[in-house]
């Protein structure tokens, strides 16, 4: 696969946009919003993942005001060094910057089809709130702490929505993953997974001390079904 990047200006300045193109050399367009570790080998890792499942992906640099090109080890001390990013960050600027992002995104000739995001911690509350105020084909939030704060917001989405949380998450208080499911049924368009036994991150398989491989192997294989259902490849559809 291809990897390049591409620029996105904002009123305060321009900042990096990581992009995947598939070898197909085209699909869908899937943005994908970081973690508090940056655009790291994790998100990166992700990046080629879902290029290699056909999509047009996109990373923007959601730290660029605070640090450009933050990445963070992912061990104890990039962690705390990551914490004390994200307490500094500000989520609305995030969320402007991801819709910006996702303009650019689109705008890509080899985007052929819809428009996802896909979000993980930090880019899992992000990617929520993107989708309260931006048409898209398809969102997914992985456990995002802001999100059983703002549950407000699910009236404002219209798109597919797939939420995963860990039960046993010490971020997201396990009666808060509950108030997502509770808000969430009814709704036709929303989806919600809670893997009981993981904990914060259990996806990301770069940090020892978040990854559960059985939980994120659920998870992942949902998540590829998802996007195989609404934000599928033109051939295929």
């Amino acid at each position: 696969m291809l990897q390049r990047v591409e620029s996105v200006s904002t009123p305060d300045g321009s900042f990096d946009l990581t992009v995947w193109v598939p070898d197909s050399g085209n699909g869908p367009g899937l943005l994908l919003i970081q973690e508090i570790y940056g655009v790291s080998d994790y998100i990166r890792a992700v990046g080629e993942d879902l290029a290699a499942l056909g999509y047009v992906v996109a990373a923007p640099d959601l730290f660029w005001r605070l640090q450009p090109g933050y990445q963070a080890a992912h061990d104890d001390a990039g962690l705390a060094s990551s914490l004390e990013m994200g307490s500094r960050f500000d989520v609305a600027g995030g969320v402007a910057d991801s819709v910006a992002a996702l303009g650019v995104l689109a705008g890509l000739p080899e985007v052929d089809g819809g428009i996802g995001i896909i979000g993980f911690c930090l880019g899992g509350s992000i990617a929520y709130l993107v989708a309260a105020q931006t048409p898209l084909d398809a969102a997914i939030s992985f456990y995002g702490s802001a999100v059983p704060d703002q549950l407000g917001l699910l009236d404002q989405i219209t798109a597919p929505l797939l939420f995963h949380f860990g039960g046993a998450d010490p971020y997201i208080a396990r009666e808060s993953v509950q108030a997502v499911q509770d808000a969430a049924a009814g709704r036709p368009n929303v989806v919600i997974y809670v893997e009981e036994d993981a904990g914060h991150a259990f996806h990301n398989r770069k940090a020892p001390m978040f990854h559960q491989p059985e939980p994120a192997a659920r998870a992942w294989q949902r998540t590829e079904e998802f996007l195989r259902r609404h934000l599928p490849h033109k051939h295929l559809s």
